[in-house]
């Protein structure tokens, strides 16, 4: 294993309590993918993957770098659609509608599919005015008190206002790397989305900023279906009910978390946990 036995990755991932799917174990399905395939230019780096994300529970994508998890990933609110020569096909739903209908708002499947990147990037704003943007220009708000109650439930989301609630004015910027990654998980949650991608939001951060983002992350699913890129198995364990491996731009294999970790069905998914590989 690479930094952690397999034993004690099965121990992470068959823990109960914290880790059960809220509500129902068969939860209704947010967001699907069928045979979605991406290109950049001649080069192919995803490979007819078809998934089921359930709702108000957190799926994470594990895999090697360069597997094609980001890339799926940013397929899911159309991130790709802004760079030059990528093209998917393939079918993605949210709430069983296309997300690649021609007559889509992308602005709109934006603000319902969050996103928040493994580098925090605060605005160079305030504290405040990085939070109230999304809600200002989505016309969320129709008063500052409005606004404000905005800003400040998200920030209690986030759980980052008891610490920032006396410097709501300085910038963003000044605050500390776990903390700048919780205003961006602040921004995305005022919007009002249902569907939260988190591209290794952790991997900058130490230790102890990582677990206040996994407290978070575990108290967000019961609200917001979570999607989250990791190349930690561990962190995989310990905040995921479902967990899907990528390989080589492949959907090797996808299940219940515990049954990934203890008892995978792909020789490859193996290989990859217990350090073979990757």
């Amino acid at each position: 294993m690479n930094d952690v036995s397999a034993s004690a990755l099965a121990a992470a991932a068959t823990a109960p309590a914290d880790n059960a799917p809220v509500g129902d174990n068969k939860a209704a399905v947010k967001v699907a993918a069928d045979k979605v395939s991406v290109y950049y230019g001649e080069k192919q780096a995803l490979f007819e993957v078809s998934i089921d994300i359930p709702e108000r529970s957190v799926t994470s994508f594990i895999g090697p770098s360069g597997c094609g998890k980001s890339t799926f990933l940013r397929c899911i609110n159309r991130m790709n659609d802004t760079i030059d020569g990528c093209r998917v096909t393939g079918d993605i739903t949210l709430d069983r509608r296309d997300i690649y209908d021609p007559d889509l708002d992308v602005v709109e499947l934006r603000a319902r599919v969050g996103m928040v990147f493994q580098k925090p990037n605060p605005f160079p704003k305030s504290i405040f005015e990085n939070v109230a943007y999304g809600p200002r220009i989505h016309g969320l708000a129709k008063s500052k008190s409005e606004l404000e109650d905005i800003v400040v439930t998200s920030l209690r989301k986030a759980s980052l206002y008891d610490e920032v609630k006396d410097r709501l004015s300085e910038p963003g910027t000044g605050l500390s790397g776990g903390q700048q990654q919780r205003l961006c998980i602040a921004r995305a949650i005022a919007v009002s989305p249902e569907v939260i991608l988190m591209d290794e939001p952790c991997s900058a951060l130490d230790p102890i900023a990582t677990a206040k983002i996994e407290e978070l992350i575990d108290e967000l699913r019961a609200n917001y279906t979570i999607i989250i890129v990791t190349h930690s198995m561990q962190q995989a364990a310990r905040v995921s009910q479902k967990t899907a491996f990528f390989h080589l731009g492949n959907l090797v294999e996808t299940g219940a978390t515990d049954e990934i970790f203890t008892n995978p069905k792909d020789k490859r998914t193996l290989d990859y946990i217990t350090g073979r590989f990757g």
